[in-house]
């Protein structure tokens, strides 16, 4: 721990997931995922669901928290912050109402505990365009394999999310395309990737 009084956000990551594992089950974990213009410190998968999910320990301020919440709100279902007691007080007021809080402390045995001061609730900013972008196009191509739906392999990768939003109804692509970010495999897609392009050849 960095000191008695302050949690910083590298000693709250690695119990925050544990937590986060026991309160939502089945679910995968991905670190500092670029969306547009901010990065996501956590994005969380669940066979139904994906969840944008901000830290803001005892060491943080809220001065690019504003920005943050425009940019989650387009890429995830349900948004949820995770703050130290510093900032448990007042978060509710920098926060649109359907985003989750979690607030995180040291309990008497000097362990990090989670509360849930409120859950996450349906985000009704969020962009289907803007999501699918989260999409590799490896992933993508499986989708239109799975969909019966033509390679498109000489067209654009925004034409084939384009293409997969209008041709698969949500309720059937986002469980897929979740099925996809769960599978995904970081030490194999810059093969599958470079494969892909050899083919475009």
């Amino acid at each position: 721990m960095s000191d008695k009084e302050t949690l910083y956000d590298k000693d709250i990551r690695e119990p925050l997931f544990d937590f986060l594992e026991e309160t939502f089950g089945k679910s995968r974990i991905l670190e500092e995922k670029q969306t547009a213009n901010v990065r996501a410190d956590v994005v969380m998968i669940t066979p139904a669901l994906l969840y944008g999910i901000e830290i803001k320990s005892d060491a943080d301020t809220y001065t690019r928290l504003a920005k943050q919440v425009k940019y989650y709100n387009w890429f995830f279902d349900r948004n949820i912050i995770v703050v130290g007691t510093k900032h448990a007080a007042h978060v509710k007021e920098h926060v649109p109402d359907w985003w989750g809080i979690i607030t995180v402390e040291l309990d008497e045995k000097g362990r990090v505990d989670f509360y849930i001061m409120r859950n996450a609730t349906e985000n009704p900013r969020v962009k289907d365009k803007r999501k699918i972008t989260l999409l590799w196009r490896p992933e993508l191509n499986n989708l239109l394999a799975r969909n019966k739906l033509p390679k498109y392999r000489n067209k654009s990768k925004q034409f084939v999310q384009e293409t997969l939003l209008e041709r698969v109804p949500g309720e059937i692509l986002w469980p897929q395309a979740y099925e996809e970010l769960f599978e995904r495999d970081y030490n194999t897609i810059g093969q599958r990737i470079e494969e892909y392009r050899q083919k475009k050849k």
